[in-house]
């Protein structure tokens, strides 16, 4: 009976997130494709690098450290995880045990990292609540985002005091068939000597359900919360761009356009004569790529872009973090519509409705929000793209590029001086 109960739910469960997860796909359908996925090799090299090491999170030490540790921890005790779902499938125990030393290595380790992962996650809620970080805060974060971060810190810090209730306890009520190694509980297992074999047994098939079940939950409350970057970050950095920070792709149209003005003899494909015309940039989430919208559902809404930014650092409008809230933000508003038709309209648009012209061009495309991302979102690239849209579709730009506009059509350089007396300025 405890078997089929737990299949139900474990299917349940699975079936909730397979339909929140399908959601999600059908918003990747609305977007725009990005650019091809070569380079496999050196995107192994770059996901473990980044997203397995840490190498970027390690800037900012203390922090770095603590987060690095926690997902270090959180992988490590996914192996539990696992032997649980197959010990509640088949009623079996420690159905993992004939990997042997590897079993109780990873078992050791998830009893190690269960004290570690609560201890920092308790250290992360007096950052939050007591010291009030600031790139923890925000103007674009809402209180539901702070809400969603208490939530799914508490939760963590109840799925590892189950952990060590169930691993304490597994002790206590089983001492001489024991499956894996637990240096920690170990320890504090003697301090439950008193307690029955019978009832340690319940006290520790009580933390089993108490803990797959939080798992469950937790798995589908993750979609709805930017905690959805523990899903999201590693395919995230697998998937970011290989070239170097600052090269700027080309839009292939235009370059089309000027090719065939320099060689009229060029020939390219010709466009059916009834095709509407494409939209230049970014105006709205429909405009968007596939890669801009895996980056939102990534963010981990950490700050580090913001805390270096020197527009948002000098007062500025821009916070690069709020782009990415912004497009998720806009996404779960005008989705569900351009799903069902791809010509919706709600009178709204992600530029000036979510995102201001002062915030696109306060951007000095500097790269130190994309330098030090722990997920490798590019965020200058994107807001490149929300200019193409005002210069192009509505021929808004600030006054110093209108300048440089018309010194080119004019001079055919962004200087205002005619080609005969550019070097004047030597006299």
């Amino acid at each position: 009976m405890e078997q089929i109960v737990f299949t139900l739910i474990l299917l349940v469960a699975l079936g909730v997130f397979a339909f929140t997860l399908s959601k999600i796909i059908a918003f990747f359908r609305i977007t725009k494709p990005a650019y091809p996925v070569r380079d496999i090799g050196k995107r192994m090299v770059m996901t473990l690098q980044t997203a397995f090491l840490q190498d970027k999170i390690f800037r900012f030490p203390l922090s770095g450290f603590l987060h690095a540790m926690v997902f270090w921890g959180f992988l490590t005790i996914q192996f539990v995880n696992l032997e649980m779902v197959i010990d509640g499938v088949f009623g079996g125990s420690k159905s993992l045990a004939f990997l042997g030393f590897f079993h109780s290595f990873m078992v050791g380790a998830a009893d190690v990292f269960a004290w570690v992962v609560a201890a920092f996650v308790v250290i992360f809620l007096v950052r939050r609540v007591v010291l009030h970080v600031k790139r923890l805060d925000g103007k674009e974060l809402k209180p539901k985002n702070h809400y969603d971060a208490y939530i799914a810190l508490g939760l963590i810090f109840v799925l590892m005091v189950t952990l060590m209730g169930k691993n304490i306890f597994y002790l206590v009520s089983q001492p001489e068939s024991l499956a894996g190694a637990f240096p920690v509980s170990s320890l504090l297992a003697p301090l439950f000597s008193g307690v029955s074999a019978e009832g340690a047994y319940m006290v520790y098939k009580g933390n089993w359900w108490a803990h797959i079940l939080l798992v469950f939950v937790f798995a589908n409350i993750l979609p709805y919360s930017k905690h959805f970057h523990i899903f999201v970050s590693i395919p995230n950095v697998f998937l970011s761009r290989t070239e170097p920070l600052g090269q700027l792709s080309n839009m292939e149209k235009i370059q089309e356009e000027v090719k065939l003005m320099m060689n009229p003899d060029t020939a390219f494909a010709a466009a059916p004569e009834n095709a509407a015309p494409e939209r230049f940039g970014v105006a709205d989430v429909e405009d968007i790529s596939w890669k801009n919208y895996i980056d939102s559902l990534a963010c981990t809404q950490c700050g580090r872009c913001t805390a270096v930014c020197p527009a948002n650092i000098t007062g500025k409008e821009l916070s690069p973090r709020k782009l990415y809230v912004d497009i998720r933000r806009r996404m779960n508003e005008k989705g569900p519509g351009l799903r069902k038709n791809k010509d919706h309209n709600d009178g709204k648009m992600l530029i000036r409705d979510y995102i201001k012209e002062e915030e696109i061009w306060a951007c000095t495309t500097c790269m130190a929000c994309a330098q030090e991302c722990p997920l490798n979102i590019d965020h200058p690239a994107f807001i490149v793209d929300l200019r193409r849209y005002l210069v192009m579709e509505e021929s808004k730009a600030g006054a110093e590029l209108n300048a440089m506009f018309s010194n080119m059509e004019n001079n055919g350089a962004p200087w205002q001086y005619s080609h005969e007396d550019r070097l004047k300025w030597t006299e």
